[in-house]
């Protein structure tokens, strides 16, 4: 028993580690890489979303504070709208679905997804209208309420309509806090927020406070120009991820 629970709190330790320096980097990827592993590290689904939900919460709460003076919040705030309506029906009808069946389809969605990024999104041109921004919203929630990465979507719509790499941190950063809280609510109203959830955080955010500050030391050294270009890099990294772990 105390070797599984010591295996458990350095898998999550390390796992928030690099989560956490990925999303600091990238702007996203914390539940893309986690939840990968961590549905296997906690007693059920739900609870391995509501967990990844807090740690990302809590590293884009730092970033979204500092980065404050760069965001727009007319390209958020329509975007959180329709995310909160999605998301909180997705995760209502979790509760009522069976984790098995959900692990499988995360696996496809993951791969699916990381394929799509690689090689079409460095053609894609998002523009800032309202049925791009509903679109974002509605797919963001799907996947935030389901699989707990509700990333990808506005990943793609804010960095491409974002001036710069620091604009598009403020904007992707504050869309993951103001979502997470909402989304661990909501959780928390179905049962998922539970004390093995309490214990993985203690856990994770370690991990998350060393990874937060060595990804910010890389960011910050990285040129605008070629800033996308690592986005799109990471999600090929995570496609391969995926394939190895999808068995």
């Amino acid at each position: 028993m105390r070797k599984h629970i010591m295996h458990t709190v350095i898998s999550i330790f390390l796992l928030s580690s690099f989560g956490s320096f990925v999303q600091r980097v990238t702007g996203f990827g914390f539940g893309i890489f986690i939840m990968t592993v961590l549905p296997f590290l906690v007693p059920s689904y739900g609870e391995a979303t509501t967990l990844s939900g807090l740690l990302a919460l809590s590293t884009s709460l730092a970033v979204s504070i500092r980065m404050r003076r760069y965001l727009s919040w007319r390209k958020v705030l329509p975007v959180l709208a329709i995310f909160a309506v999605v998301s909180a029906l997705s995760i209502f009808c979790l509760k009522r679905m069976d984790e098995v069946l959900l692990k499988r389809i995360l696996g496809v969605v993951l791969i699916i997804i990381s394929i799509y990024f690689a090689f079409f999104s460095k053609h894609i041109k998002i523009p800032s209208t309202v049925p791009a921004q509903a679109a974002t919203g509605t797919l963001s929630g799907l996947m935030g309420g389901f699989f707990g990465m509700q990333g990808p979507p506005v990943v793609l719509y804010f960095i491409s309509t974002a001036k710069d790499k620091n604009e598009y941190m403020a904007l992707a950063q504050t869309f993951f806090v103001i979502g997470n809280i909402f989304m661990t609510i909501v959780r928390g109203f179905n049962g998922f927020l539970t004390p093995a959830v309490g214990r993985g955080y203690l856990y994770g955010i370690g991990g998350v406070l060393i990874g937060m500050s060595l990804g910010a030391f890389v960011f910050r050294r990285i040129p605008n120009r070629i800033f996308r270009y690592i986005v799109y890099a990471y999600i090929a990294v995570s496609g391969v991820i995926i394939l190895a772990t999808a068995h």
